[in-house]
């Protein structure tokens, strides 16, 4: 029987650009819950195929366009690949700090810095606190931020939602100068390790758009389930 989704209200649903692939349009309803999201709940949402932004909740329904897949990866199944083992050997004096979501000045500094050197920023203006805050901090579900850092310096942090069995990559940005580190990549096995060791079974990597070089490197994660209309499709590890 399928059990039926959190209450939840549309705030926002009109075409818009795609974020994603050129020349086409994009349709992300925002749906606001009406109470805050249980673990066990987000869970269902996204096996759903939901990602989070701010407080709210979306998820793709772009008409002509099936390009979006929710990509997740079985925890327990996990191996990294040759090269993806490497970023290990360059961060071996890495650590990590966790805690709930936050902003601060060192955050903003970052992650400005990391738009502006990786080409992603599409305004010549800083995001500033509050930007940020309903992005990144304020949530419907818990949220959780990994920070990295080498010598006391922070060099990346990722923002993550927690549900009970799952955990969602909502975004990862680094320092620019620090690219050698192949910090994407670290981040991306230390985290599957962290929740490996709190028996979680699924960590979510957001949307992936095979045409898209900013979203397609996530299929290098094996093995991996990508979201079809009729289900979730198993790639096999090599």
């Amino acid at each position: 029987m399928k059990r039926p989704e959190p209450p939840t209200r549309v705030v926002w649903d009109r075409p818009e650009p795609c974020p994603y692939l050129p020349d086409r349009d994009a349709r992300l309803p925002l749906r606001m819950p009406t109470r805050q999201i249980k673990p066990n709940e987000f869970d269902q949402l996204l096996e759903l195929g939901d990602r989070r932004s701010g407080y709210g909740l979306y998820r793709a329904t772009c008409g002509t366009c099936h390009e979006c897949r929710p990509i997740r990866i079985p925890v327990a199944e996990f191996e990294p690949s040759a090269s993806q083992r490497r970023s290990l050997k360059k961060n071996e004096l890495v650590t990590v700090q966790i805690s709930n979501a936050t902003c601060t000045p060192a955050h903003l500094d970052l992650y400005n810095r990391h738009k502006t050197g990786r080409g992603l920023a599409r305004s010549d203006l800083p995001l500033g606190e509050s930007a940020y805050r309903q992005w990144m901090v304020d949530s419907c579900v818990q949220t959780i931020e990994m920070r990295y850092f080498v010598s006391g310096k922070m060099i990346a942090v990722s923002v993550l939602d927690l549900g009970e069995e799952s955990v969602s990559s909502v975004y990862h940005y680094f320092d620019p100068e620090e690219s050698r580190r192949s910090l994407g990549v670290y981040s991306v096995l230390w985290e599957i390790d962290w929740c490996r060791g709190r028996g979680i079974k699924w960590y979510y990597l957001g949307y992936y758009v095979r045409d898209c070089d900013h979203l397609n490197y996530k299929a290098n994660y094996l093995p991996n389930e990508i979201k079809m209309d009729d289900g979730w499709l198993r790639t096999p590890a090599r």
